[in-house]
């Protein structure tokens, strides 16, 4: 049985004053309450005795249904929230099963009406000194619509999520389109919004004053701006109190930071209000890492922190284990190509002017511009996975039952061997699925130079243009950042403890997989030799290139040139050129030049060759578990004075390593024992003598 109330008593749950509640014609206000809740009785407000929810609107736009796919939870809940408002709803994140990380991770999720479930009685104060409890109407009514989703794995390895479930019968009354924008997962200020109310503000302007002019502005009846006059108010309380204490904080953490590691390195500037502007910060052990993995760089901005309203920059790269590294970070007030210029420009200066080979980047006209400006001897490449996230709402609703197999087409394409082929293949696409004519199918195209592997090949991206596990774990990391608090001088300390405990947990991995021996699969002894150098993540690739060569045929064909291909094809294969004298070798698909691992035709080559070894320099430093320190630390104060001391330490911990992979037992002891040493040792001050060509500080 419906509850009765008039939608305007549920607005004021949320907090909607009746002032707010303004209808969009003065034809609207002859109609008292009483006529509204005799038209919902008679079904009106989107409430239909099927149950459905689904008012004439609504009864066109996509539906979710079982057995509908999205590439992840997000896209599936935004199309979840869509087809609500749409209907006169709002949705909420309910319960969840699994959790990222853990076991087989989140495995399903629901999503529910915002009526879901019951307002639990507040308990009355123990005595008369006790703050009183805030009495406000709940808007729940134990709403039983909502719409479950589960993950699996599609054929391509990569996970995608389901709906398993999801029901649209409400036992309360739906809102019309003039009122379901009242609901607080409705009520949104754009970015050139919020800068034209907090300019108002200083006018001296009052919200009553400010709302009329952007109605007039907009060109919208009275009452049909996006957010109401309470949530102008809150704005401008919001960003009174950031102008009052941010500054402060943020300055006073930074230096606090800077004393306890003069090697913490950051920037900020401020405008001509004294406002900050811009703000980048990198620490000693992101440096560090960047000497040493910043050949490849994803630099994500595509979030804000809304608290804030500024957007967030994270510079990420992949160590040697394949495990995300974080590298640095910039809040940016406002996303132009000077703000773009000056956060590129900063990162540079904090990595000692060393450029990365290539730089991954969200599809923005500003940033282009910028990295051509600042670093125009970089490889510029879109992410892939930033790039299909948004397939869902381009593509599912225009090919409906067709975007599973669209989607794997895409896939097909984007691994293609040569740029001719790939044109070709889009082209047919294109055709086949009628989507000549859609603008994301020309968008992707115009731009297939900087995300399609045929166009990338040969540029070294160390596995991040992949679409599978490395992308994926680079996600993950990135969304980490994003809990932070809402004070930004908080957030900078929150980042600074997970780049922390990122590093500690890199370490104690690393340390682990060093102690743990790969098993090889061929028991060659060229399989063999790379399992002692390469780290199990190098190795595990160049594993599975090794298993694939015994199924290639080799063909000399001329001089030092090879052909080789798949011993069921007749025609077509890759060009390996060997040089015998410099042990050099190259393949046309140049998976060495864009992974840092020879491919199988490169390898079927080798072995033909009877080599039982691959030659050094296919083995790169990039990839192999003992790395060179940082120059930093090989030019440590004490680094010279008793190099007989390092190398004693040296030869124990190689008998460590040796002893202790003799049994699983013995390898859980070191790892625990030598981490908690780690850490101790970290803990000691470095002491740093005056030397000839300056005085050093004692930390």
């Amino acid at each position: 049985m419906m509850p009765e109330e008039s939608p305007s008593l549920l607005l004021e749950c949320y907090g909607v004053d009746r002032l707010d509640q303004r209808l969009p014609s003065m034809e609207g206000l002859s109609s008292g309450e009483e006529g509204e809740e005799e038209e919902e009785e008679e079904g009106g407000s989107g409430f239909h005795d099927d149950g459905t929810g689904l008012s004439p609107e609504t009864a066109d736009d996509p539906v979710p249904y079982v057995g509908q796919r999205f590439p992840t939870h997000d896209a599936a809940y935004e199309f979840y929230s869509g087809f609500a408002k749409r209907c006169g709803f709002s949705i909420r994140r309910h319960r969840t099963e699994g959790k990222d990380g853990v076991g087989k991770g989140l495995t399903r999720r629901y999503f529910v009406c915002h009526r879901a479930g019951n307002s639990p009685a507040k308990p009355f104060a123990a005595d008369a000194d006790a703050r009183p409890q805030r009495n406000r109407r709940s808007s729940r009514c134990g709403c039983q619509a909502y719409m479950r989703i589960g993950r699996s794995v599609v054929a391509a390895g990569d996970p995608e999520w389901r709906v398993t479930g999801f029901s649209n019968h409400h036992n309360h009354q739906l809102l019309g389109q003039d009122q379901v924008r009242f609901l607080p997962a409705y009520r949104v200020v754009s970015g050139a919004d919020r800068d034209r109310i907090l300019t108002f503000a200083k006018s001296g302007i009052s919200v009553q004053q400010m709302m009329r002019i952007m109605e007039l502005e907009k060109r919208v009846e009275p009452g049909n701006l996006p957010f109401t006059e309470k949530d102008v108010r809150n704005l401008i309380q919001s960003f009174r109190k950031f102008d009052q204490e941010e500054n402060v904080d943020l300055i006073k953490m930074c230096r606090k930071f800077k004393e306890k590691d003069p090697d913490f390195k950051y920037e900020f500037t401020k405008d001509a209000n004294n406002r900050l502007e811009n703000i980048a910060w990198s620490f000693a052990s992101s440096v560090q890492s960047y000497e040493m993995y910043g050949d490849a760089v994803v630099f994500d901005t595509t979030h804000r922190l809304t608290a804030l309203d500024m957007l967030l920059g994270i510079w990420v790269g992949l160590n040697n284990y394949g495990m995300p590294c974080f590298f640095g970070c910039a809040l940016l007030r406002e996303e132009n190509v000077q703000s773009f210029v000056w956060a590129l420009k900063v990162f540079l200066n904090f990595m000692n002017r060393k450029a990365p080979q290539t730089i991954l980047t969200d599809e923005n006209m500003y940033l282009n511009e910028a990295i051509e400006k600042v670093l125009p001897g970089t490889k510029h490449a879109l992410c892939i996975w930033l790039i299909s996230a948004r397939f869902p709402s381009w593509f599912d609703a225009v090919l409906g039952e067709l975007y599973n197999d669209w989607k794997n087409e895409f896939y097909r394409l984007y691994k293609m061997e040569s740029t001719m082929e790939f044109d070709l293949g889009w082209n047919d696409m294109a055709n086949c699925y009628g989507l000549n004519g859609n603008r994301h199918i020309a968008s992707l195209f115009a731009s297939r130079t900087r995300w399609a592997l045929p166009y990338l090949r040969g540029q070294f991206s160390a596995g991040l243009l992949a679409s599978g596990v490395t992308s994926k774990s680079i996600n993950a990391f990135i969304q980490r950042f994003l809990s932070a608090q809402t004070r930004l001088a908080h957030f900078i300390e929150q980042v600074a403890v997970y780049v922390e405990h990122n590093d500690q947990s890199e370490e104690q991995q690393m340390m682990q997989q060093n102690l743990q021996s790969i098993p090889c699969k061929a028991s060659a002894p060229m399989e063999a030799h790379a399992a002692a150098v390469l780290t199990s993540h190098a190795f595990s690739k160049l594993q599975d290139e090794l298993a694939a060569a015994s199924q290639y045929a080799s063909f000399h064909l001329e001089g030092n040139i090879f052909l080789v291909r798949h011993h069921t094809k007749t025609d077509g294969g890759c060009s390996v050129r060997w040089s015998q004298r410099e042990e050099l070798i190259s393949c046309s698909c140049q998976m060495f030049e864009s992974a840092g691992i020879l491919c199988r035709h490169a390898l079927r080559v080798i072995s033909t060759l009877n080599y039982f070894q691959i030659p050094d320099h296919y083995l790169p430093v990039r990839w192999r578990r003992t790395q060179p320190s940082p120059s930093k630390s090989l030019n440590g104060p004490h680094c010279g004075e008793s190099p007989e001391r390092v190398r004693a330490l040296q030869s124990m911990l190689s008998a460590l390593v040796t002893e202790a992979s003799k049994s699983n037992e013995r390898m859980d002891i070191a790892t625990q024992e030598v981490s908690g040493l780690l850490s101790r040792i970290r803990q000691q001050p470095v002491v740093v003598h005056v030397s000839g060509d300056g005085v050093h500080k004692q930390r």
